[in-house]
């Protein structure tokens, strides 16, 4: 049934929008499943250090980009910064920011995409990948029982407006729905991106005019207004709306917080005068009774700059970070000496981080083999426990934003739940915390994520269990489905038959070489994507949806569920 009225769909999509798209290289090489490093990769040196003013030396210092100056100077001044900080300021930072110019300013002609950029993503790999994927919400408006208004399409992090486009186009062959669309809100911080974005989906001859909530045009595609805002609250809530929500390769490029556990040595009763930290848990009081054994401690990871005349030798540089491609870091990691606030409060979050504590307890340490190696000492006494977590804020903020435009929540009621969210993107699909995922990609290859900050694109390993818990914690008129491979989810949406059309109707003329051409870059593309290899794009890669909650009644399709017509 799925299959059957999945293709029966993609026939309908007519001969004029076969697309051809070069070779392209994905995103995510092989360079993810990396064991994670031990304490000693790590700077251990007392942070306080790093606060001195800099020296007659350190002034004379060549940063290797304008923004590395400029974190430089701020973590002299005030400190180690979180890694989540560093890479907010890397990627969408004012001053070189890999998304807000950086790249337009020191290297003409290139963007972050394709080729010619950094990396690809899987709708520039194929036109069938955006298809499908306009295909499922074409499935969700028709389980939802066809509303005939107040659908909304909302992308984050839209790229160049690729997906929007082949979602727009194969939905504009399914009238009714193309008619209840009323605003396309597509959510970027990018100015450069954004222009780029009304040239594709608009046309570059398009007036594009401004107001409080964002930029706003009207698409090509039935002259659908298009809104463009720098976050997602700028979109407004409205339990009357149909909101369908596309999140494509988005949450790995959100900030992550990472952490090590170390043990901590016994200590002596805490004077009367201490100050507990307030988190949004309420307050964490300090440790105020001794101890006879060492207890563990969750303990930041933060960024502080390299020592001055740095070579990748020094500082130890993988031969997996191209060492040759860039100028040694900049920055590198450290061990907080202490706890921080986010270290008191992000790994309380969730069961699966405190069982990561619970596991690696000194009680448990002490009674595994004599044979292991000797833990690492810090200099304030503390001593590696082995384990490390990233966790992404962000990511819990934004499922709980899409979660609550579907489901609706105590502070905003919805009458019956409506919309769905697609998430596509890389990271672990068994449960797991991503663990040393930080990844710095530049020219298609794996570089220092520290080396060349405003020009490096960075990206983490997705945490969907987190994205799953934030989602249903935050409403109660949602489900979640998934993760599924990618793999899984494009061939059962009938990504394979829709290769297969296209083949059929591939216009070659005469010309059966330049038709030949064409299937071999269509079927090597589609390949690509649904690569169940080690490191292939169809492993790699996940699919989740947020959609109603109906007591999993009515599965998605894509994830093990019929079309609903």
């Amino acid at each position: 049934m799925t299959r059957l009225a999945v293709t029966r769909a993609l026939r309908s999509i007519p001969r004029a929008t076969i697309l051809s798209r070069p070779p392209q290289f994905p995103r995510t090489p092989s360079f993810r499943n990396r064991a994670p490093p031990s304490l000693a990769n790590y700077n251990t040196r007392n942070l306080s250090v790093t606060t001195r003013r800099l020296s007659d030396d350190e002034d004379e210092r060549k940063w290797s980009t304008p923004l590395a100056k400029q974190l430089a100077e701020a973590i002299t001044a005030t400190g180690p910064v979180p890694l989540a900080s560093f890479m907010r300021m890397c990627l969408t930072g004012d001053i070189g920011g890999y998304y807000t110019g950086a790249i337009e300013k020191s290297e003409q002609n290139r963007d972050q995409f394709g080729v010619k950029g950094d990396f690809v993503t899987s709708p520039e790999i194929s036109q069938v990948f955006g298809e499908l994927c306009g295909l499922w919400y074409v499935t969700e408006w028709l389980a939802q029982g066809r509303p005939s208004k107040g659908v909304e399409l909302i992308e984050v992090g839209p790229g160049r407006g690729t997906l929007m486009d082949d979602m727009l186009r194969t939905i504009q062959n399914f009238p009714e729905m193309a008619k209840s669309i009323d605003a396309v809100y597509m959510v970027e911080a990018s100015p450069q991106l954004r222009m780029a974005q009304k040239n594709l989906l608009c046309g570059e001859d398009a007036a594009m005019s401004e107001s409080k909530v964002g930029y706003h045009s009207h698409c090509k595609y039935g002259d659908i207004p298009i809104v463009w805002t720098e976050t997602i609250k700028s979109i407004p809530y409205d339990p009357e709306k149909t909101p369908f929500i596309m999140a494509h390769e988005f949450f790995d490029a959100l900030p992550i917080h990472a952490f090590q556990l170390v043990q901590v040595p016994p200590t002596e009763p805490a004077p009367p005068s201490s100050i507990a930290t307030i988190t949004t848990s309420g307050p964490k009081q300090p440790r105020t009774s001794s101890t006879t054994g060492p207890i563990l401690e969750w303990r930041e990871l933060l960024v502080s700059p390299t020592p001055p005349f740095s070579t990748h030798t020094t500082l130890r540089t993988p031969a997996s970070h191209n060492p040759h491609l860039t100028p040694p870091p900049d920055f590198q990691l450290t061990v907080s000496p202490s706890p921080t606030r986010h270290s008191l409060h992000l790994p309380d979050l969730s069961p699966r981080y405190r069982a990561i504590k619970s596991s690696s307890s000194p009680s448990s340490s002490s009674s595994s083999s004599s044979s292991q190696k000797p833990l690492a000492v810090l200099p304030d006494g503390t001593t590696q426990a082995g384990a490390l977590i990233e966790i992404c804020p962000d990511a819990f903020l934004f499922a709980s934003d899409f979660a609550t435009r579907i489901g609706g929540s105590p502070a905003h009621p919805k009458p019956s739940p409506r919309g769905a969210a697609l998430i596509l993107d890389y990271g672990p699909g068994d449960g797991s915390v991503p663990v040393n995922s930080l990844r710095g990609i530049r020219k298609h290859h794996l570089v220092s994520p520290f080396a060349e900050p405003g020009l490096t694109d960075l990206s983490a390993d997705v945490d969907f269990t987190a994205i799953a818990e934030a989602a249903t914690n935050a409403s109660e008129g949602v489900e979640v489905h998934g993760p599924v491979e990618q793999a899984w989810w494009l061939e059962g949406m009938g990504g394979r038959e829709r290769v297969e059309q296209l083949a059929k109707r591939s216009k070659g003329g005469n010309d059966e070489e330049e038709k030949d051409k064409f299937v071999k870059d269509l079927r090597r593309s589609w390949d690509r994507l649904v690569d169940r290899g080690p490191n292939g794009m169809g492993r790699i890669y996940k699919a989740l949806a947020i959609v109603p909650e109906n007591d999993g009644r009515r599965r998605p399709v894509g994830f093990g569920g019929d079309v609903v017509m």
